[in-house]
């Protein structure tokens, strides 16, 4: 799939909005509206990608790159939470 479509980016928007969505839950049970899973989810990704890039973990499989993506999530709301409550 090319990544100037536009099934490409309703699906990265999609993909994003859920990884997002369940980071929420795993981290304190509930969402942050579809706005902020997406971008929660996208932000997460990145952030999930450059840990695996870090450590050197390479993953050739979809599901691994969801999963990297929802760690890269999950550490991003565990660190945003982190730094509301000290401020």
């Amino acid at each position: 799939m090319e990544n100037n479509t536009v099934e490409y980016w309703m699906w990265f928007l999609l993909i994003g909005g859920v990884i997002g969505w369940l980071a929420g839950l795993i981290t304190r049970g509930r969402g942050f509206g579809i706005i902020g899973d997406i971008v929660i989810g996208i932000v997460g990704a990145m952030l999930g990608g450059w840990m695996a890039g870090v450590l050197g973990l390479y993953t050739g499989s979809s599901f691994g790159a969801f999963l990297l993506a929802l760690v890269g999530a999950v550490v991003l709301v565990g660190l945003t939470r982190f730094v509301v409550r000290h401020i």
